[in-house]
């Protein structure tokens, strides 16, 4: 795994959080890797409060209240990744584009290294 980059958030990422007022219930986007899921590792993206520890990813302009917060075990797992929202015809949802994971299920939140 390369380390050099930590993940980053596109704006549109930000702009959705901002959009359901994350920053103003105190809360952050937490992205986790987790072991499970159809290929080996799964992500867990849930509404949290930062913790001590977390590398903390935060917008600009006016989604600069929002922040993206990562736990020190994912964060090799997810090193140059980049957090997206998309919407699409089957639902919108936060998507990362991972340059690490090797192989993904077709669920999108399952991936293999």
């Amino acid at each position: 795994m390369d380390l050099t980059l930590p993940p980053t958030v596109t704006p549109r990422a930000f702009a959705r959080l901002h959009e359901i007022g994350a920053a103003d219930s105190g809360k952050a986007l937490r992205i986790a890797v987790e072991g499970g899921g159809c290929s080996g590792f799964q992500y867990d993206i849930s509404l949290d409060d930062p913790a001590e520890g977390d590398l903390v990813l935060e917008g600009t302009g006016a989604d600069a209240a929002e922040r993206v917060v990562i736990d020190e075990v994912s964060l090799p797992f997810l090193a140059n990744a980049t957090i997206d929202f998309t919407e699409e015809l089957i639902g919108a949802r936060f998507v990362i584009e991972n340059p690490n994971a090797t192989s993904s299920c077709g669920c999108g939140t399952s991936f293999s290294m």
